[in-house]
């Protein structure tokens, strides 16, 4: 009689090698608890709009782009949430800029641990003092940077309420002015629903490239300015989330930006 064969064991699930995300570690040289730390959408939201607040577009290849593409990849693969921010959201991001022998040196950082360090040769001194000498972003120009971040963005509920809160933190009024720039998010936003083309649909680009000129006031952002923002956006967000690149994260991003700032 034939001796019956060993069956080759199945592995089990809790045996079989698990995803994992990818970390700052892996992309930065960068070390301690933040090297082991997931790259989540809302760490590069922030980056992304520190870049474009202060260089005035996102750079190719640089740390926001980096954290970007890791960040797409471990929510695609349900790594991580789409409003995670382990790092970014708690110890903050940076960028500085300094000037040495002509040149305009841009440092960025996360949880203070620089990311990257570039000389950017096209933002002269002459002609840009005012990113040099680190003046405090104003509210309009944390709006008009979203213009650039999330451009192609159809305005929703979310994204009116947290302009609507935005323009009363900077014109320090608590009410939507008419004619405003609150005032017609919300008129693109129920206008979107009634919308079923997407190339129709009013855009953030479309109500907010104009930011600066469309307040009566303004006034540099602050934290709680940015958190009275976020907190309107996540309101009226059914997924209780905000946009990354959008309207809270640049606000978010503004704050702690300004913390460093000269009074």
């Amino acid at each position: 009689m034939s001796q019956e064969q060993p069956r080759r064991p199945q592995l089990v699930d809790d045996q079989s090698p698990k995803k994992e995300p990818i970390k700052f570690g892996d992309v930065f040289n960068v070390t301690g608890e933040l090297a082991s730390k997931p790259i989540g959408p809302q760490d590069a939201a922030a980056m992304q709009s520190a870049e474009n607040l202060v260089l005035g577009q996102t750079r190719k290849s640089g740390p926001a782009a980096v954290m970007q593409s890791a960040s797409a990849v471990n929510e695609r693969e349900g790594l991580v949430s789409h409003d995670q921010a382990d790092v970014a959201g708690d110890q903050g991001v940076s960028l500085t800029m300094s000037e040495a022998g002509g040149e305009v040196w841009v440092t960025e950082a996360v949880g203070g641990q620089v990311v990257g360090q570039y000389i950017q040769p096209e933002i002269p001194a002459a002609t840009s003092p005012g990113l040099l000498t680190s003046d405090p972003i104003t509210v309009g120009e944390a709006l008009e940077t979203v213009a650039i971040s999330a451009a192609d963005k159809p305005i929703e509920q979310s994204d009116a309420a947290a302009i609507q809160a935005a323009e009363m933190r900077a014109t320090e009024r608590n009410a939507t002015l008419p004619g405003g720039i609150g005032s017609e998010a919300q008129s693109a936003a129920t206008k979107n629903t009634r919308t079923m083309r997407f190339e129709d649909q009013t855009t953030l680009s479309d109500v907010l490239s104009d930011a600066t000129l469309m307040l009566p006031k303004d006034k540099a952002v602050t934290r709680e300015d940015a958190d009275k923002v976020v907190a309107a956006e996540l309101r009226n967000n059914p997924d209780m989330a905000t946009t990354p690149g959008g309207v809270g994260a640049a606000m978010a991003a503004a704050a702690r930006l300004n913390q460093y700032s000269p009074t």
